[in-house]
């Protein structure tokens, strides 16, 4: 076992942890937060992205000793004090930017990351910052819509 001290959604955790033990399963089994799905277990579809230290990762691609010492933010950490949403999970609302919405957190997580470093991407630049992570619905337009009209860019209907 491994002592691993980690912020997530702005809670302190302390825990010991079988060195092998994946972010994901982290997050989910000893910590309860379920928002973030297990898609594919095999870091190709993106479910799991949450963001560690600032950067968005695959949490199904990372052991949680990895995460010691760093800070945490789930799709679930993402909304205010009061639970409200941000602009970006405002505008996959709006935009109905889900078709099953299992891929949703994910994209939501790379969304954020995207909109951190470009704050007025282009339709191709989103759709390259998305292609890690997959729906298998194949509702795209829809999300890339979201995306862009959380950076305050008109995208019509």
């Amino acid at each position: 076992m491994t002592r691993v001290s980690v912020k997530v959604d702005g809670t302190n955790y302390e825990d010991e942890v079988e060195p092998r033990l994946l972010l994901i399963h982290y997050l989910r089994d000893r910590l309860g937060l379920t928002g973030t799905p297990i898609g594919c277990d095999t870091s190709n579809c993106g479910a799991c992205t949450v963001d560690l230290d600032g950067e968005s990762v695959k949490s199904c691609s990372v052991l949680a000793v990895q995460a010691d010492g760093g800070e945490v933010t789930t799709v679930q950490g993402l909304a205010g004090e009061n639970g409200e949403w941000t602009a970006l999970q405002r505008a996959f609302h709006e935009r109905h930017a889900l078709q099953c919405g299992y891929c949703t957190p994910g994209m939501i997580m790379a969304a954020r990351d995207l909109l951190r470093d470009n704050p007025s991407p282009t339709s191709d630049e989103v759709r390259h910052a998305l292609e890690g992570n997959l729906c298998r619905c194949t509702g795209y337009q829809n999300i890339v819509r979201a995306v862009l009209a959380a950076s305050g860019q008109e995208v019509g209907t």
